[in-house]
């Protein structure tokens, strides 16, 4: 963008600016996928967070007069994630998934999974006693959020995680810090389970990657900037998924859970495990995305 157009333009408040920015989505047609639902949805958080205000209360603010400097640093972010159609998330290095805030940059795919809907209510109703749990098992940890969410649910549990990228496990590390959970979660590089203790866990949780590859061909822009090695799950998209309930059963204690967040991809699941009696959890993108296997049920 230009200094011209950054100098010479007539907005005064959150409002002007607001209406440019869902404008300027809107044109560009922009794709939502990492957190916000709507372009207004996207410019009011990239708005209020460029401001340094709440991000529950733009009302408040819609009329307030902003200084030259403030306009513009936000069309600079409105052009940044218009023209580059870089995820929101990586403009302002951060995510939310509930009331969890986590650091992201372009090491990891932007925090989003519909097992981060279950957590806070502690995967009732397949956990009686959320004290009962002492060790989980979590796969493809990305920037950390999952574990760190698990920790806070089950406080006596430790949380082994695992990642193949050292550049999101990087990233992870960053956030256990920042929720002081070091002691309760351990990191480890590891290909699935080829370097996790050889024990047992009540609960082995996963969003691994799962789109098919004719999907990942189709991928909108903004999911361009994120690692493709934490989308793309094969052909059907099972590959890791495959992997993953292969060796379940041998890390699951007798009345351990497994749980798997799978996306659209249950017709390819159905297809790939015809003998397997899926469980599949209700979320707020309807019953499709998560699926769960008891130990006696699996391979």
């Amino acid at each position: 963008m230009s200094n011209l157009i950054l100098t010479n333009h007539p907005f005064t408040t959150v409002r002007d600016v607001l209406r440019y920015a869902v404008s300027r989505f809107n044109g560009a047609k922009l794709f939502f996928g990492h957190g916000s639902s709507s372009a207004i949805d996207e410019a009011a958080y990239l708005i209020l967070h460029t401001l340094h205000l709440p991000l529950d209360n733009l009302d408040t603010y819609l009329d307030a007069h902003l200084l030259p400097a403030e306009i513009a640093g936000i069309l600079k972010v409105i052009e940044r994630r218009t023209t580059d159609r870089v995820p929101a998330a990586y403009i302002t290095n951060e995510a939310w998934l509930g009331t969890y805030q986590f650091y992201v940059d372009e090491r990891v795919i932007v925090p989003r999974s519909f097992i981060a809907e279950l957590i806070p209510s502690y995967l009732s109703p397949w956990v009686a006693n959320p004290d009962d749990i002492t060790d989980i098992l979590e796969l493809c940890t990305g920037s950390g959020c999952l574990p760190i969410m698990l920790a806070d649910a089950f406080p006596e549990a430790h949380v082994d995680t695992a990642d193949i990228s050292t550049d999101a496990l990087a990233v992870a590390k960053q956030n256990i810090a920042t929720y002081g959970l070091q002691d309760r979660i351990t990191l480890r590089e590891s290909d699935l389970y080829t370097n996790v203790p050889n024990k047992k866990y009540q609960l082995i949780i996963s969003n691994p990657p799962y789109v098919n590859s004719a999907s990942m061909d189709k991928l909108p822009q903004e999911y361009l900037h994120e690692p493709q090695i934490a989308l793309g799950g094969g052909e059907d998209g099972m590959d890791l998924v495959r992997t993953i309930i292969a060796g379940a059963k041998s890390r699951l204690t007798q009345n351990g859970i497994l749980m798997v967040e799978i996306g659209h991809e249950r017709a390819f699941a159905e297809a790939a495990f015809p003998d397997l009696e899926f469980t599949w959890v209700s979320t707020s993108a309807g019953d499709d995305m998560v699926f769960l296997l008891t130990a006696d049920q699996l391979p």
